[in-house]
């Protein structure tokens, strides 16, 4: 049971970290990303669907973004999703293909994204905590439960093993704000 704990805060708090790490590829930094319009939602076939799922989207230079879909029909939808997407691109529609270029961002958007991911990993820290708070419940659980095999101190054990895996997943965390704050400040 007590091995369960511990396995399972691992996981939702691993998960954490996959969501952050996933919404952080989206934010845009000053060089060409295909993560940047990978989960970008396009109406085709009657449905929203990921830009991924309907065209190719490839990097033909730093500062460059070549989107290719696979049905030549979509281009002018996947074009307009681009411009309402609130990302600040201007795609440009060339024969089959649509060609986006990636200006730099300005000082004053470079502090906005930058906002942007401490705000994540704030978020993504509160879930991660939120998951010790359940485990630490669970483990204190047992403990009163008089059925239960778990002396106090397995219990005071088990705690600190939650407590340090926390501190652990946070400092991925922070790591991983870190280094996207890096990037986007970074001309």
């Amino acid at each position: 049971m007590a091995g369960d704990i511990i396995k399972e805060a691992k996981a939702d708090m691993s998960r954490c970290i996959e969501y952050l790490q996933n919404e952080l590829r989206g934010i845009r930094t000053g060089r060409a990303s295909t993560a940047l319009l990978e989960f970008l939602k396009v109406e085709a076939y009657g449905s929203q669907c990921d830009l991924r799922d309907v065209a190719a989207v490839s990097v033909p230079e730093a500062t460059q973004l070549l989107v290719k879909p696979f049905d030549p029909t979509l281009k002018n939808g996947i074009a307009k999703s681009i411009e309402t997407a609130e990302l600040g691109l201007n795609p440009q529609v060339e024969g089959e293909s649509i060609r986006i270029n990636i200006p730099p961002p300005s000082a004053e958007r470079r502090k906005q994204l930058s906002g942007q991911v401490k705000k994540m990993a704030e978020e993504t820290r509160v879930a991660i905590r939120n998951v010790r708070r359940d485990a630490i419940k669970a483990v204190d659980k047992q403990v009163k439960d008089k059925s239960d095999s778990m002396s106090e101190d397995q219990g005071k054990d088990l705690r600190s093993e939650v407590d340090d895996l926390t501190k652990a997943q946070i400092g991925k965390v922070d790591e991983l704000c870190d280094s996207k704050t890096t990037e986007i400040e970074a001309i």
